[in-house]
């Protein structure tokens, strides 16, 4: 199904992508450094902060404006989507991130994650949504 030019199957497909990179690195693999390097405990991470609904919605919308810069740079194949997404997480996604690393005394390993988090998941979800075009 598309609308208005969009593989729907490929938004929804790259959004569970993005979702499982996610799971994948901040629970599976590096969950107790993530917290520490956030100053949270598994206890506070518990508590609901009326935030978790959005936990759906950034995929998704991740997924949305990867499909639109695919579309617009007329990325054929895979490897075009891919390289989309490497270029937007470089110039949009991990600059802007930048912005809470240089201005606060957040560690640099977080940093590090967040952006490995970024450059896989746009990666990825481009390759999906470029491939799907």
């Amino acid at each position: 199904m598309r609308v208005m030019g969009h593989n729907v199957f490929a938004i929804v497909v790259a959004a569970l992508a993005i979702w499982a990179i996610g799971f994948l690195l901040y629970v599976v693999l590096f969950q107790q450094q993530w917290l520490d390097w956030m100053g949270v405990t598994e206890a506070q991470m518990e508590e609901d902060n009326g935030r978790m609904p959005f936990m759906a919605v950034m995929p998704f919308l991740q997924a949305i404006g990867l499909s639109l810069a695919v579309k617009w740079r007329n990325a054929s194949g895979w490897m075009g989507g891919l390289v989309t997404g490497v270029l937007l997480a470089i110039f949009l996604t991990v600059a802007g991130r930048m912005y809470g690393w240089v201005y606060s005394f957040e560690p640099t390993e977080l940093f590090g994650l967040d952006s490995l988090h970024f450059l896989l998941t746009h990666a990825v979800a481009g390759a999906i949504l470029g491939a799907w075009k």
